[in-house]
């Protein structure tokens, strides 16, 4: 079992719910950046625009200020891919150019001009599902039956985006955990991943600090308190074949998942 790639956060917003506020500089936002690659993220990956349940919008004009200096500067002092989580079109544009390689996008292309300008681009995309928008997506949820729901609207988005002239193999795909989800919705699709993984595309897990870990031990009343829960999701999520897990505790995260691999590896019996 080899392990997942890592997607490192960094964000630079002033009410992102975990961690809001702390990256207030560019040279902060990069330098916290280098650290999540020295400690063994493989991604990085930047938003300017905070997704939490009732964010308010913010224009494409200030989105640019905030991430593009961070970008630039992490592409001047590493070579590896970085991700722009966005859900505008322009700031996509303006971030591939200033040196990201991976549109993580919780619309999954589904603003005006987002499937035209993927195209054009030609860089990799991570389709998410999100029921609602932020502003409302948490008040009141429901699925007949999430998983499958989910993996139907997904798979149906990728279609869309590659009769748009999106390379398949540029395409991820992210369930969306804490996106339009209660906790039950939550669990089951990470119990049901696998259907995810099936379809062919790799998958983007994403369940870091989030409230649902709340539902389980209630005393995770703040983001910081939720390192468990979020090391277990994403060694689940691991094991039933996400290709990416996106965290904010990178370190930990590298570490758990590097134990898993061998512990799988050495397994009697197995050769893999």
């Amino acid at each position: 079992m080899s392990r997942p790639q890592v997607m490192g956060i960094v964000n630079v917003t002033p009410d992102s719910f975990s961690d809001g506020g702390r990256l207030a500089t560019v040279e902060a936002a990069v330098a916290h950046g280098l650290t999540l690659v020295d400690h063994g993220a493989d991604i990085l990956d930047i938003g300017g625009e905070s997704t939490r349940p009732g964010a308010g919008p913010v224009n494409a004009a200030e989105e640019m200020a905030r991430v593009l200096p961070v970008i630039a500067g992490l592409r001047g002092r590493w070579a590896g891919p970085i991700s722009i989580d966005t859900m505008k079109p322009e700031v996509a544009r303006a971030a591939v150019g200033a040196g990201a390689t991976l549109w993580n996008d919780v619309t999954a292309l589904g603003e005006p001009e987002s499937l035209e300008t993927a195209a054009e681009l030609g860089c990799d995309v991570v389709l998410m599902h999100m029921q609602g928008e932020p502003r409302t997506m948490q008040a009141d949820p429901r699925y007949a039956d999430v998983v499958t729901e989910v993996i139907d609207w997904l798979t149906a988005r990728a279609a869309t985006a590659m009769a748009a002239g999106v390379a398949r193999e540029r395409i991820r795909l992210d369930p969306g955990i804490g996106f339009g989800k209660t906790a039950a919705h939550n669990l089951a699709l990470t119990a049901g991943l696998e259907r995810l993984v099936a379809t062919g595309f790799p998958v983007l897990y994403g369940a870091s600090r989030k409230r649902m870990i709340q539902t389980i031990d209630a005393s995770a009343t703040e983001a910081g308190d939720r390192l468990g829960g979020s090391l277990a999701l994403a060694l689940e999520a691991a094991r039933r074949g996400a290709a990416v897990i996106r965290v904010h505790d990178v370190r930990e995260t590298v570490q758990a998942l590097k134990v898993q691999a061998a512990v799988m590896a050495g397994l009697p019996g197995r050769t893999d």
